[in-house]
């Protein structure tokens, strides 16, 4: 009986090779004929059982093989075997390569390669290696089979392994399907590669004709402009989605395309771009419904709004958003939450808070962070102790930022000792203290005249391994140079050894001391520098214009977002007065990235000294060599130039300024409100103030500053409205506040208002400081008068 009986290896081999020289004798070509293919099929089962036997190509070997005629069609009938394993393909693939009557082909090549590359990682040398040998006899890899090449590398994250595949089938490039450029895009993004990716793209958009535009592949030109956003890349950014506007049409052809573009340019202040794409994706809805706006879209929306300082205008989307059949989520919750803390809304905030509570959703900790900096920079410092505390007790983890906000904000609420105190705890525990927390505490004893105490955090600082930047050796200059305790250089630079700035900036100072000392422009006065100009025509620069009700009356009345339509309808009239954007510390890109940082050091340096002609002459040289100033450099000379009563000057710079910075930021309008009240415009301060109360965004110092010139110009009662605004914003007043109100009204003559407003402060449990007692003391001075006079 055979039942049971195995087949011998030997006989195997006989009846295989029986069968290969039937097929030598049949020609394949004619499929005419069903016993060809038969003889084929069997012909392939038994070379497949024998590879998959052990010993697997050594079956194969014996005195008739090379008898055996190869083809394209039998080799590829065994390489697409499913049941065969992709190691056994590749020794089969070897084993014919070394038959002396047969080349692999394009089509043996392509399949072995697709084979492999369901396991890339594993086979990546053989892949490379298969490349190579279609190199060398002159195969030429066709484009679909390198773009699964390419795609199968993308998944799985090899990226490096991309851009080898195409150094190796560089010289057929130029003949490869234009889809391969997609995975091409795609690799050199995911692989941080972005220039290579842009130039990529542009090869690609460029090539392209209008009737193959179906080619480009969007979602690879999505995820450039992602990272291009991510990496702050705004003029590439503009470049990829002109390009991509002028080729395709409809681009952005999706929701998560708008979304992009929508984000990117709300953040970069670019409002009216952003407003005008919201009522281009509402008008393709209309006929195409998977582009009308989804969550992320208001999302993106109300962050740029924040950011444009239009908080609320944020607001009331916020509350459309509610309304339109969108649920917020816990990204819209923190949004709205940060845009307020940032503007000071801290009453608006802590609604939106509690709202977000209520609805099952747990703030993090970035919330919990925006709301502390909110109260502590508001002066309620006992809602940012009770929130800190809520923090604790639900769990949610406090972080480096978190004990960096309380320590800033208990020195700036004038609790320097409970600031030190934290300081010195978390030191202790050596966790949540980094660079930046040193740097604050720096900044704020070098306020307070502690060189020497600064001086030793900061030797602490480095041997901790923490990087002493710019903006920590900044505060010791400024301390050193206002003190003018230049012998304590020498032993800045001692103490700060192994930071790579320091011998920068060392170097930087010899280079504009020599600069300073030119003889030719010695005696020159650099004051008058700047083309006079007038803050009576203050208003022109922020006007903004008014909402027709024409474009009012357009607005669909069955839209879901009515007032987000209004504001994409008067995009162009959306100008920008203030920002929430924050300046970034000196630190990312190294010693050749703080020119202007520098310039802004020095040019603090002159002007706490009194000398404005040096600070006009270093501006002067540094603008000279291109060196662009910011927001900050303008401000400080305004606000000198203010001081010293050099009021046209200032508006001159106030106007360069407004051609070369895209917005005026808090500083320069606390600039403004003092310069128009040197020159007794109050009217003048209370229309600006308006403005910005409409934008929502006055800040501690811009209210103290307007109540002041409100007061010297004796408009008390809109002085009065100012403090009752301020309150209702969540701000709580301060002791400069109370101080500024009690003198101005002592000063009128108004003595019951300025003791009801000592009595307010008392209330308040507000701490006097030494600006206090000269004004109590010239407030008992006048109520001793009024004494007299009664007699």
């Amino acid at each position: 009986m055979l039942h049971g009986r195995r087949t011998t290896t030997t006989s195997l081999n006989k009846t295989l090779f029986r069968l290969l020289y039937i097929q030598t004798k049949t020609t394949i070509t004619q499929p005419s004929s069903s016993k060809p293919q038969f003889n084929t099929f069997l012909l392939v089962a038994s070379i497949v059982k024998s590879l998959s036997n052990p010993g697997g190509t050594s079956n194969l070997n014996n005195e008739h093989s090379t008898s055996i005629s190869l083809s394209d069609s039998l080799v590829l009938q065994i390489l697409t075997r499913s049941s065969l394993d992709a190691s056994k393909k590749i020794d089969f693939f070897k084993w014919c390569s070394l038959r002396h009557n047969y080349k692999h082909s394009v089509c043996t090549y392509s399949q072995m390669l697709k084979t492999l590359c369901v396991n890339p990682v594993i086979h990546k040398d053989y892949i490379f290696y298969l490349i190579s040998c279609m190199n060398l006899e002159g195969v030429v890899l066709d484009s679909s089979t390198c773009k699964f090449i390419l795609d199968s590398f993308i998944k799985s994250g090899d990226f490096d392994s991309v851009l080898e595949v195409l150094d190796r089938v560089e010289s057929i490039w130029d003949r490869l399907n234009l889809d391969v450029y997609n995975s091409v895009v795609v690799a050199l993004v995911r692989s941080n590669r972005l220039n290579m990716a842009l130039v990529t793209l542009f090869k690609l958009l460029d090539s392209v004709r209008s009737e193959d535009v179906s080619f480009i592949d969007v979602a690879a030109c999505n995820e450039l402009l992602v990272a291009l956003r991510k990496g702050g890349m705004k003029s590439e950014f503009r470049n990829v989605f002109d390009k991509c506007r002028e080729k395709i049409h409809s681009f952005p052809v999706d929701v998560w395309g708008y979304n992009v573009c929508i984000h990117a340019f709300g953040t970069w202040g670019e409002l009216e771009t952003a407003l005008n794409l919201f009522k281009e994706m509402k008008e393709k809805s209309g006929c195409l419904t998977n582009l009308a706006p989804d969550l992320c879209t208001y999302n993106s929306l109300i962050q740029s709004l924040c950011f444009n300082g239009k908080v609320n205008d944020a607001l009331i989307v916020w509350e459309e958003l509610k309304s339109s059949g969108h649920e917020p989520d816990e990204f819209t919750y923190r949004i709205v939450i940060q845009g307020c803390c940032k503007c000071y809304r801290m009453n608006d905030a802590t609604k939106i808070f509690s709202e977000m509570q209520h609805n099952g959703f747990r703030p993090d900790t970035v919330v919990y962070n925006s709301l502390l900096d909110g109260f502590l920079k508001s002066r309620k410092l006992m809602e940012a102790c009770q929130l800190f505390e809520k923090m604790v007790d639900d769990g949610v983890r406090a972080s480096c930022c978190t004990y960096n906000i309380l320590i800033d904000g208990l020195f700036k609420n004038r609790r320097g000792q409970a600031a030190y105190a934290l300081f010195g705890d978390l030191k202790k525990k050596g966790q949540f203290v980094d660079g930046i927390t040193y740097s604050i505490v720096v900044l704020h004893i070098c306020k307070e005249g502690m060189i020497e105490e600064a001086l030793e955090l900061v030797e602490e600082m480095e041997s901790r391994g923490f990087v002493v930047d710019l903006v920590t050796i900044t505060h010791l200059l400024v301390a050193i140079n206002t003190e003018s305790r230049t012998d304590l250089n020498d032993k800045l630079l001692k103490r700060i050894k192994s930071s790579n700035i320091m011998p920068a900036v060392v170097e930087w100072k010899a280079s504009m001391e020599a600069l300073m000392k030119d003889p030719k422009n010695r005696k020159k006065d650099f004051t008058p520098m700047f083309k006079k100009g007038d803050f009576k025509e203050i208003m022109s620069l922020i006007t903004s214009h008014e909402s027709s009700s024409s474009s009012k009356e357009n607005v669909d009345p069955w839209s879901s977002s009515p007032y987000m339509d209004h504001l994409a309808d008067e995009a162009k009239s959306q100008s920008r007065l203030l920002t929430s954007s924050r300046g970034k510390r000196v630190q990312e890109k190294g010693v050749h990235s703080f020119d202007i940082n520098m310039v802004n050091t020095y040019l603090s340096i002159y002007l706490t000294k009194g000398k404005l002609s040096l600070a006009c002459k270093l501006f002067d040289s540094f603008t000279d060599l291109e060196v662009d100033p910011v927001n900050y450099t303008y401000n400080s000379l305004m606000s000198s130039l203010v001081k010293k009563g050099y009021l046209n000057e200032a508006s001159g710079v106030l106007s360069e300024m407004g051609e070369k910075v895209s917005s005026a930021d808090v500083a320069t309008y606390n600039v403004i409100f003092q310069a128009l009240g040197k020159m007794g415009r109050a009217d003048l301060a209370g229309a600006v103030s308006r403005k910005l109360t409409e934008g929502g965004f006055i800040d501690m110092v811009m209210y103290n500053t307007l109540i002041s010139v409100l007061g010297k110009g004796g408009r008390f009662d809109e002085a009065n409205r100012v403090l009752e605004q301020m309150k209702r914003s969540g701000i709580n007043p301060d002791v400069v506040t109370y101080n500024t109100l009690i003198e101005v009204n002592s000063k009128a003559g108004r003595l019951k208002e300025a003791r009801r407003f000592l009595k307010m402060m008392v209330d308040a449990g507000c701490a006097p400081n030494h600006v206090t007692d000269t004004t109590l003391e010239f407030l008992e001075k006048e109520i001793e008068k009024e004494k007299q006079k009664q007699k």
